[in-house]
């Protein structure tokens, strides 16, 4: 994946934090978007999302067509639950490929979990998508929201090859949610993000706006 940053990547860590204290937003509170459960937590953190990404992922949603919507999946991830999510799936690529060295499998293990130090997630700054009718109904994306690379065959990098519906889905996204600020994490089309360190990066922005929020808030 020459082309692809990964999230493993130093220059991510590098980026400095500029913390600019915007509190998390229930996203079940705002009327105007559709929150899907299939990733809810206990806690209902999955449904947070920082003030200033809720104010623009609102402005992306209005330049969608007529009858499309978003539907999001996932927001802030605790720092917690994302250490849990790398460590599994890293162990589950360990398994796969055992000769595979620790650090080409902390890169692999990027391409889908972000490593807790700099996953976006955790900033409350991510947010998971799809694309639905006003009545819920999920569009052709070519694969499901979190499908890994092993279970898509790669189908869930973002310019990946999937059918002509699917791939004018995901320029929907990409110009709905690039111009307002957002980028995409590029092995997962359902993965964008603003303010965080990756977002700082490909931006040239000299800080990221939003570090970590620890789990108790």
């Amino acid at each position: 994946m020459p082309d692809i940053i990964l999230l493993s990547d130093p220059r991510v860590a590098a980026v400095p934090v500029a913390e600019c204290d915007e509190p998390l937003v229930d996203l079940r509170t705002v009327t105007r978007l559709r929150v899907d459960e299939r990733q809810a937590d206990g806690t209902g953190a999955f449904a947070h999302l920082r003030a200033g990404a809720v104010e623009r992922l609102l402005a992306a949603q209005e330049r969608l067509p007529a009858g499309v919507r978003f539907l999001v999946v996932e927001g802030y991830r605790p720092p917690s639950l994302q250490r849990r999510y790398f460590e599994q799936y890293l162990g589950t690529l360990r398994q796969a490929r055992p000769g595979e060295p620790p650090e080409r499998l902390r890169a692999l293990a990027s391409a889908y979990i972000s490593p807790p130090e700099v996953a976006p997630h955790v900033t409350g700054g991510a947010v998971d998508l799809t694309l639905c009718t006003e009545e819920g109904e999920e569009l052709p994306l070519g694969t499901e929201v979190n499908a890994t690379p092993e279970e898509s065959g790669g189908a869930c990098r973002t310019a990946a090859p999937t059918s002509p519906e699917a791939r004018r889905n995901r320029a929907l996204m990409d110009e709905a949610l690039g111009a307002q600020g957002f980028v995409n994490y590029p092995t997962e089309w359902w993965h964008w993000s603003f303010g965080d360190r990756y977002w700082a990066l490909l931006g040239q922005e000299p800080a990221a706006a939003y570090g970590p929020v620890s789990d108790g808030g």
